[in-house]
């Protein structure tokens, strides 16, 4: 069996989210077994796992992708929407957009130290939509 359930994440400020605890609230109960697919509908935020307890890890993150990438290249052709917006496709496109986990026993298969990221690559990007799609 498949199903899609639309998400919607509130705004959050450039960074990297743990939203592990909301996507799975906003989920609901899970199948007993399974594999839960999350897809973010954006072009500018991406979604991954890593490590969820040290806050500075987040922070590394941050400054790695802010060096890898930044604003304000000669180079750049699409600025109309501002310094962040087209390091931000290009961080997410680095990134990606999905992100798979087994579900067994009604929970996330997840190791003890990984969460779900939202990687928030604009400054401010809005409430943030994905789809979740449970195969049982």
């Amino acid at each position: 069996m498949i199903q899609h359930i639309e998400l919607t994440l509130p705004e959050y400020p450039r960074g990297f989210h743990l939203v592990t605890d909301e996507i799975l609230t906003l989920l609901g109960e899970l199948p007993k077994d399974g594999i839960l697919h999350l897809f973010i509908k954006h072009t500018s935020a991406g979604l991954t796992i890593n490590e969820n307890a040290d806050a500075t890890v987040r922070e590394d993150f941050a400054n790695s992708f802010d060096r890898l990438v930044k604003e304000r290249e000669p180079f750049y052709r699409h600025t109309i929407e501002g310094d962040d917006d087209m390091p931000a496709h290009i961080k997410a496109s680095l990134v990606g957009f999905t992100v798979s986990i087994p579900i067994a026993n009604h929970g996330l298969d997840l190791g003890v130290w990984q969460g779900i990221y939202l990687c928030e690559f604009r400054n401010w990007g809005g409430r943030r939509n994905l789809v979740a799609t449970l195969y049982t």
